[in-house]
């Protein structure tokens, strides 16, 4: 059934009228029946399209679904939700009382098997990817359509635009990939090899609870008293029956391949205009997907922006909603509004007391980057600037602590802004090692400073993860700054005898003061500060440091190999070193 809406005021400042249409149907190629929401302005048009699909529920209400999240929004974010009755807002995708008045339309799609829509649910897979590209030809195709669909949303609703867009839809005119992820491996399953197990917990928690056949025992929607989650109610185990649980084929397909390949997009085919935005603090899931999207996407008309904040946020802020309809404007209304005058990259630099300063670049490293070494000191556990040229080797407990390296305290403020990379000579007293690397920054009291994360209010300035067995290189798609793992075999150590790695640590940027000094930690698990955790009603573990992407699965990680004791050594053919993106001219002004 479509319920139609007619002639919604949008708010008291809002000349315009809002036409809603609930429960849309959208029948695939294999006969399965999808279900879309539309919001567009009263009259003929045409109208440019703004879509998202994706698995969260399209009736659920942000504030109900999201209740702690929601709280910070109103909270932190006074913009964000000023200038709309929110009264239909949803979970990380856009507000169409900011976007009706603009003459843009927005179409929300519960995707294959959630919330209305019917069939199997097989997150990622690409019979999702085939829904969307119907998803966008439908769209392009209505009578009201100006013919052209922009792709917008945070999280799932922006990883799943790499992939369709490298399909090429033809109505598909632009994206904008707003902190989501590229690489079903490297970014969200296994870092640097080691299973991560966000997505056990988030399929629990996010996506069980609105999955299509729930019917009477979800809930139903404030937007229109529509079951949220469909209007049969089945059995858990019927429930079961209709979902793909991917979880346990993940954590049987340790190794790069076909499955995580097919889940992943063709960069090389992404030739649609796209502005990409990561968070500095998303370490764990989409910031390097964010990059490695921007860097490696075939498109002539690509941007990338990184901010900071909640990852949720800044989508819905003045900020966020102006960048947006720039981008869409150009390239679904052709407005000539300055759009092509912007600079490709642009990054916003963090200070230690909250402020941000903006760098604006064409290229991506920043091309202001000095390149720097500084080399571990393994006998005094300091980062020197010169090669302190002795052999020494020093060991610690997989699961302890493992070993500080200090920088001596600055002399002058420095600014890091780009990706970073460690080189070690290891050994284990097993036939494998987990190297967790973790960027430190210290005051002068030699506290250790944390920051905003896109999820963990406490966070270090940058993670890196690497598996010893996976170390091994694809020389083709490695840089000195990031190097590429192919993830597609395991070299298994031999007990005592030390190989070399090279770990990529994921971008970040942070002005650091005199004074204070900067740490790498290199351990065998994860991170954890010393302060009480954090939790988001959304997230089922506590966060302590590393938001819910933590590494804590037995099976992947067993006692008897990855208990045991790992040791840096360094001599003349081998000397540890960490590669910083050091910028030239400090930013004053903020």
């Amino acid at each position: 059934m479509t319920i139609k809406t007619k002639n919604v005021q949008l708010s008291d400042s809002a000349a315009s009228q809002m036409l809603i249409e609930w429960d849309v149907p959208i029948e695939m190629d294999d006969g399965v029946v999808l279900r879309a929401d539309i919001f567009r302005p009263a009259g003929d048009g045409p109208f440019p399209i703004i879509l998202s699909y994706g698995p969260y529920g399209k009736g659920l209400a942000f504030q109900d679904g999201y209740p702690s999240a929601w709280k910070i929004l109103e909270e932190k974010f006074p913009d964000a939700v000023a200038g709309s009755s929110n009264s239909y807002q949803c979970w990380e995708v856009v507000d169409p009382e900011k976007w009706i008045p603009k003459g843009y339309s927005c179409i929300r799609v519960d995707s294959r098997g959630a919330g209305r829509s019917e069939g199997l649910v097989d997150l990622h897979a690409p019979r999702e990817t085939q829904d969307l590209y119907e998803c966008v030809e439908w769209a392009g195709s209505l009578a009201w359509s100006n013919g052209k669909v922009g792709l917008a949303g945070v999280s799932y609703f922006a990883t799943n635009q790499w992939r369709v867009a490298g399909m090429q839809p033809p109505s598909l005119a632009a994206i904008c990939v707003w902190e989501g992820y590229a690489d079903r491996y490297r970014d969200s399953s296994y870092h640097g090899g080691i299973r991560c197990t966000f997505t056990r917990n988030w399929q629990d928690m996010q996506v069980k609870t609105v999955q299509n056949g729930r019917g009477e025992r979800g809930p139903r929607s404030p937007f229109n008293g529509l079951l949220i989650c469909g209007d049969d109610t089945l059995s858990d185990d019927e429930l079961a029956d209709r979902r793909v649980d991917i979880w346990s084929t993940i954590s049987s397909t340790p190794l790069d391949g076909p499955y995580y390949r097919e889940r992943s997009p063709d960069f090389s085919r992404i030739q649609v205009p796209l502005l990409s935005c990561g968070n500095w603090g998303g370490h764990g899931l989409h910031l390097r997907g964010n990059i490695e999207g921007y860097m490696r996407a075939a498109s002539s008309h690509k941007w990338l922006e990184v901010h900071d904040g909640e990852h949720w946020a800044e989508f819905y802020t003045d900020y966020g909603v102006q960048l947006q309809q720039a981008f869409f404007g150009r390239f679904l209304r052709g407005e000539e509004n300055g759009w092509d005058a912007r600079a490709n990259v642009q990054v916003r630099v963090r200070h230690l007391d909250g402020t941000t300063s903006v760098r604006s670049d064409s290229h991506w490293p920043l091309s202001t980057t000095e390149w720097t070494l500084l080399y571990l000191d393994l006998e005094n556990g300091s980062l020197v600037d010169h090669d302190p040229a002795q052999k020494a080797e020093c060991s610690f407990d997989a699961l302890g602590e493992g070993l500080d390296f200090l920088s001596a305290p600055l002399s002058s403020p420095i600014e890091l802004t780009g990706p970073l990379a460690v080189s070690l000579s290891v050994s284990s007293s097993t036939e494998d090692a987990d190297l967790f690397v973790v960027i430190r920054v210290y005051d002068p009291d030699g506290e250790e400073v944390t920051f905003q994360g896109a999820l963990d209010p406490r966070m270090p300035l940058a993670f890196g993860w690497l598996r010893a067995s996976h170390r091994h290189i694809d020389e083709t798609l490695s840089t000195p700054y990031r190097p590429y793992h192919s993830h597609d075999r395991k070299q298994l150590l031999t007990p005592g005898i030390p190989v070399k790695v090279q770990i990529e640590i994921w971008p970040t940027s942070m002005v650091i003061p005199a004074g204070y000094r900067l740490g790498l930690t290199v351990r065998g698990r994860d991170y954890e500060h010393s302060g009480e955790a954090a939790s988001l009603s959304n997230m089922k573990n506590p966060m302590r440091g590393c938001g819910p992407f933590v590494h804590d699965d037995e099976t992947d990680r067993p006692r008897s190999v990855f208990g045991g004791k790992t040791t840096l050594h360094a001599d003349n053919g081998s000397v540890p070193q960490l590669l910083l993106p050091l910028q030239r001219g400090l930013l004053e002004d903020r």
